[in-house]
């Protein structure tokens, strides 16, 4: 897995997301648990993870859309 997109906005990585399982590519979200530990203030960033052969066509898909991918 590799990271692609790095955000404390849920939107964000909902509508990345989505674009990607309209492309068929597999994503998962990581850290999104880390809000029990900084009681929900959202300042911990979420990771949005692809598989390595996926990660080019997800890049292309993220800079078609103008999404800001966090670092």
């Amino acid at each position: 897995m590799k990271e692609l997109l790095r955000s404390t906005d849920p939107t964000i990585i909902a509508f990345a997301s989505a674009l990607l399982e309209g492309e068929d590519i597999d994503c998962f979200q990581m850290d999104v648990n880390m809000s029990i530990l900084e009681g929900g203030i959202g300042i911990f960033p979420r990771r949005l993870m692809v598989r390595e052969g996926d990660h080019a066509a997800a890049l292309r898909v993220m800079t078609d859309n103008d999404i800001d991918l966090g670092y």
